[in-house]
């Protein structure tokens, strides 16, 4: 770790696609929450700013403000302090995640209208996979694409990072993590590092997830454009938002909700999620040559336990797989990151 300065105050800002979670550390040799809490999505950042502020009342004021960023885009992967450069960037980027970018780039800059003067760190979710080998980066299509950025980035990069630091020495050379959320991937750690991991070029791709379709034939994009009159707009909503366990319960992406349930759909629902998180798994155990652990994170993996056991009867086939629950850290990782580039 890099050395930082014993009085370092970060202001850890976590936005995902559901909510917006935030944690005051004191980093010296490692973060320490002094306090946090979670906002769900709103437009509003001037409210969100006030909730903060309200939260902080007492506690040292922060000294750097980190942001997680989910997608860097082709000229950006590795952590670093936030400038007009960087931001421009980050505009670029939006195309390639437009679910989650935008929302970043104004939650930077109204944390930097309410904290003028502060060291804004960008902490990149796809940083963690950028070192992936060529053949799991590069994507099946003409080189002319590629050329433009169009690969295989791979997303929860800082939660998998957190448990790689939380593992420490009880980590194994093959490992697959399973960031099972609102977005889920599963991700294969060779030696600490990214080798692998289910989602591609942007975060909807991969195992099915709450509102997500996660991989799917591209001739069903193809279709509803060519046969059912859709256009692109429509197309991009029902990918992102209307898709996944949502589309298929016609009730809810809500894990919690679902298991509630009584209809078949939202059963049929449930077990497609657990189905696709088995596969990927076992895809990122192939890709490894072997593992001999699979780590669950994530509000899913953490939390519903019977999606836990549903992973480990998938799974009973491979013999000697140690599968456990591990709280993942991201935002204490975006704390140390901050800390260490301001």
């Amino acid at each position: 770790m890099d050395a930082v300065s014993a009085d370092t105050v970060v202001l850890a800002l976590n936005s995902g696609s559901s909510s917006l979670k935030y944690g005051l550390y004191r980093v010296d040799d490692a973060p320490v929450l002094l306090v946090g809490g979670t906002i769900e999505t709103t437009d509003d950042h001037g409210r969100f700013f006030d909730a903060i502020e309200t939260a902080l009342r007492g506690w040292p004021a922060p000294t750097a403000i980190g942001h997680r960023i989910v997608h860097g885009g082709p000229h950006r992967d590795a952590h670093c302090r936030i400038d007009e450069a960087v931001m421009a960037d980050l505009e670029a980027a939006c195309a390639f995640a437009p679910l989650h970018g935008p929302a970043s780039l104004a939650l930077v800059r109204a944390a930097g209208a309410r904290y003028p003067g502060l060291v804004q760190v960008a902490c990149f979710d796809t940083a963690f996979h950028a070192g992936m080998p060529d053949i799991a980066r590069t994507l099946p299509i003409p080189g002319a694409y590629r050329e433009g950025g169009v690969r295989r980035y791979g997303f929860h990069g800082l939660s998998c990072e957190s448990i790689v630091r939380r593992l420490g020495d009880a980590m194994p050379a093959r490992l697959v993590i399973a960031h099972l959320g609102n977005g889920a991937s599963v991700t294969a750690v060779r030696d600490g590092r990214s080798i692998d991991t289910s989602m591609g070029l942007t975060p909807s791709g991969g195992v099915m997830m709450a509102t997500r379709t996660g991989d799917i034939d591209p001739g069903v994009l193809l279709y509803l454009l060519r046969e059912r009159g859709q256009d692109i707009d429509t197309l991009s909503t029902m990918v992102d938002h209307r898709s996944g366990m949502a589309g298929v319960s016609g009730l809810s992406g809500d894990m919690r909700i679902l298991r509630g349930a009584s209809t078949g759909d939202a059963a049929l629902a449930v077990r497609m999620f657990e189905r696709s998180v088995c596969k990927q798994i076992a895809a990122m155990i192939a890709s490894l040559q072997g593992a001999a652990m699979v780590v669950l994170t994530g509000g899913i993996g953490e939390n519903d336990v019977l999606t836990g056991r549903a992973v480990r009867q998938g799974l009973a086939w491979i013999p000697g797989l140690d599968i456990r629950t591990v709280g993942s850290q991201e935002d204490a990782q975006i704390a140390h990151h901050t800390a260490a580039l301001a």
